[in-house]
């Protein structure tokens, strides 16, 4: 198939990385991909590397433009976000290529051109993907819930026993993330007394708030704001322990990072992370805001290893079966296939 992903933006974040994944894997599966938008700095390169192309497309009137120029030669077209998604709707005339919208947020579009746009790109849209079935509930229209992947480790590759005593967190430092919340966890588990420390990498606008509450709780010689970190992967492979709080995560690309590596997982049982967790030890959950909860949660696997590695195996596990991108891509392909066979002749 002829592909073609939107994104309307300039960014790196977790939508852009989905787009980045799923377009190589695509490649590496044979399909002629062709990718618009994202970074500058982090899109293009892995891209050409795997054959597919790449050209910017910052916002909405660049998707237009950029997708006028391919409709007739595109098989499918796969929208990220609204601004994207509008654009599609603004460019693609009656003679079309099939319309896919991946959904990655547990809530309806929001606005374009300062208008709601769901209405109008739900007449148009040939099928829609959730990443979750917590998105799946939340966007109120048919969908088909496709997970999304990550690079996972050999089938035959264990978890290795030698883990730093590191709960790992990795997410940007924005409001709804709840990065106050693990730190609060982290604090009421107790595990600092014990050697363990807990490492934040990330950054944003919260970050001088939450360098003032480490310090509130007299917990600054055991927790580490990192900053952005470009050695994560790494991070993740030495980490005992990986943290999520945030509640509302429309599936949680991290922690299944995290899983796959091999870091035993403890994250908010909301949202997308209810598909991510799954049939795993109980304790890899809490309740959503509880952080006495998610404390006893980190203390319980902190101080029973056999029962954290035990976790890590299942976790790590289930990432590589339920979470792969070559399981994401072939699923991907048979929600195409079916959105080409609705278009008319």
């Amino acid at each position: 198939m002829r592909i073609v992903h939107l994104v309307c933006s300039d960014r790196f974040a977790g939508v852009e990385q989905f787009v980045l994944r799923i377009a190589v894997a695509q490649r590496e599966a044979g399909h002629e991909v062709d990718v618009l938008g994202g970074s500058p700095e982090r899109m293009p390169c892995p891209l050409r590397e795997s054959g597919a192309t790449w050209s910017p497309a910052v916002g909405l009137w660049d998707g237009v433009r950029a997708l006028r120029t391919r409709r007739r030669t595109a098989d499918v077209v796969n929208t990220h976000m609204t601004n994207a998604d509008a654009a599609a709707v603004l460019a693609l005339g009656r003679r079309r290529p099939a319309l896919v919208s991946t959904r990655h947020f547990a809530s309806p579009r929001g606005r374009a051109l300062g208008i709601r746009v769901d209405a109008l790109v739900r007449r148009r849209v040939d099928a829609e993907i959730a990443i979750s079935s917590a998105v799946a509930a939340a966007i109120g229209v048919p969908s088909v819930v496709v997970h999304s992947g990550v690079p996972s480790a050999p089938a035959d590759a264990g978890v290795p026993a030698e883990r730093e005593r590191v709960v790992l967190m990795a997410q940007r430092l924005q409001p709804e993330k709840r990065t106050d919340t693990g730190i609060r966890a982290f604090a009421a588990s107790g595990m600092a007394h014990d050697g363990w420390r807990l490492d934040i990498a990330g950054d944003g606008p919260l970050r001088a708030d939450l360098e003032a509450l480490v310090d509130e709780l007299g917990v600054s010689d055991a927790v580490r704001l990192l900053g952005f970190r470009e050695d994560l992967p790494a991070r993740l492979e030495r980490a005992a322990l990986f943290l999520a709080p945030c509640e509302v995560e429309g599936l949680g690309l991290a922690l299944i990072e995290a899983m796959a590596a091999g870091a035993a997982p403890v994250a908010a049982s909301a949202a997308g992370h209810l598909d991510v967790l799954q049939g795993l030890d109980a304790r890899s959950g809490y309740r959503p805001g509880d952080i006495p909860d998610a404390a006893d949660a980190l203390r319980t696997l902190a101080e029973d290893e056999e029962r954290r590695m035990r976790l890590a195996e299942q976790a790590r596990e289930r990432a590589r079966t339920e979470f792969s991108l070559a399981q994401q891509s072939a699923r991907t392909d048979d929600v195409y296939r079916r959105a080409i066979e609705r278009r008319p002749r």
